[in-house]
């Protein structure tokens, strides 16, 4: 994730040690104290959906798929995850709402000092089960909504799912629990975007994540509504400008982007411009900690039936199963040949990327991309929008001191 909200105006999270290595230069009370060293763990609790979504990199269905860990294989997993140092679980689906267990795992993770949050299409939320939630220990909840209501129930496959979102949300503001928005940007619903931060800024919402479509189970599928190189490039410039005018009158909003790295080396290049270059050397320190595209490194995923993945878009290729052998064992494997790759993409990557100026930040971007729309998991990413003259140039950043 790359927080625009704190490169462009310094607004502190809870984050700021995990993704920044800057706890100690926070206001705000951190996940942790230091930049992270083993992943966040999404774990996909089931395939079983109650809406049928367009993008959904699960492929998740209406019925209840076979092999699901069982609440006790669940909270092994839990254990494993807990001792090897993971610092958060997002439980995920499908739609987790659906397991009649999801409080009790919750609770667990808590206990076991694993911080638990959630990711949801916020449907199924009512007040009783967000107060569960939050006595449960839910820290967060980050709930889908892809656009106006129109947009958004055509997109999600169901009439009346925007407003069982908005029902959702309000409900987990009200039980205390903190809560985002999560917004896929495509040609379908780009338009709404302003208007759906709006709306849901009113209702109290002020935490927004923009994720970029990746390629991964039906999100496949739709790859030709992906916004174009400049569509996206001007998508990103706007949701800059938003931040800075929430900021400005002081309704302070934290904005995210998720999923395309070429955005980090638009916000150095967006920052020089605006905020001059002593601002945008900043912001490139920052982004060199963030380290890129997290896939196989900072972010790791547990399907349904306990398959390990890379990230939770690339479900189409398992590393291993935790019925076999636990977490640390898969996730620590030195022969597994991808995920070796993955970890030294930079003397892998190929095309544009090879000489690009802002490899260092962007790392190639995304892999899976590359691999799903050119057949080589080391070609470019085939939605960085970095015009020529970028990748070719130096940043507009000062020079790094002897000592740095």
């Amino acid at each position: 994730m790359i927080s625009i909200s704190k490169l462009l105006c310094g607004l502190d999270a809870e984050s700021d040690g995990l993704r920044y290595d800057a706890a100690t230069e926070s206001t705000e009370p951190q996940i942790a104290d230091r930049y992270q060293r083993r992943p966040v763990v999404v774990w996909n609790v089931t395939k079983q959906c109650n809406l049928y979504c367009q993008h959904c990199y699960a492929s998740a269905d209406r019925e209840v798929a076979p092999g699901e860990l069982r609440t006790a294989e669940g909270k092994r997993l839990l254990d494993e995850l807990a001792g090897y140092g993971v610092p958060v679980v997002l439980f995920s689906g499908g739609e987790p709402l659906v397991r009649e267990d999801l409080v009790e795992l919750v609770d667990y993770a808590d206990d076991r000092g694993i911080r638990p949050v959630l990711s949801t299409n916020g449907t199924l939320i009512t007040p009783e089960t967000a107060t569960e939630l939050r006595e449960a220990g839910l820290k967060y909840a980050g709930i889908s909504v892809d656009g106006m209501p129109e947009r958004n129930d055509r997109f999600r496959g169901r009439e009346g799912a925007f407003d069982a979102a908005v029902r959702g949300i309000e409900a987990t503001l009200e039980a205390g629990i903190k809560t985002g928005l999560r917004y896929t940007i495509t040609e379908r619903n780009v338009a709404d975007l302003e208007a759906v931060v709006e709306l849901l800024h009113e209702i109290g919402v002020d935490r927004f994540c923009f994720y970029h479509l990746d390629y991964g189970g039906r999100g496949a599928d739709i790859s030709d509504v992906d916004l174009d190189p400049l569509e996206k490039r001007t998508a990103v410039e706007t949701l800059c400008e938003l931040t800075r005018a929430y900021y400005d009158r002081g309704e302070a909003i934290e904005t995210l982007l998720v999923g395309n790295y070429a955005d980090a080396a638009f916000l150095v290049e967006y920052v020089a411009a605006e905020l001059g270059r002593e601002a945008a050397t900043a912001v490139y320190r920052k982004l060199q900690r963030n380290g890129g595209d997290p896939a196989g490194e900072r972010v790791a995923d547990v399907d349904y039936q306990g398959n390990v993945h890379l990230t939770q878009f690339w479900q189409g290729y398992s590393l291993g199963n935790v019925r076999d052998r636990p977490f640390s064992a898969i996730w620590d494997d030195e022969a597994n040949p991808l995920l070796t790759r993955l970890r030294e993409r930079e003397s892998h990557l190929s095309g544009r990327c090879v000489d690009c100026s802002y490899k260092g930040i962007c790392r190639g971007g995304s892999r899976l991309r590359a691999l799903a729309v050119h057949g080589d998991i080391d070609a470019p990413d085939p939605q960085c929008y970095l015009t020529d003259e970028e990748i070719e140039s130096p940043p507009p950043i000062e020079p790094a001191s002897p000592a740095g």
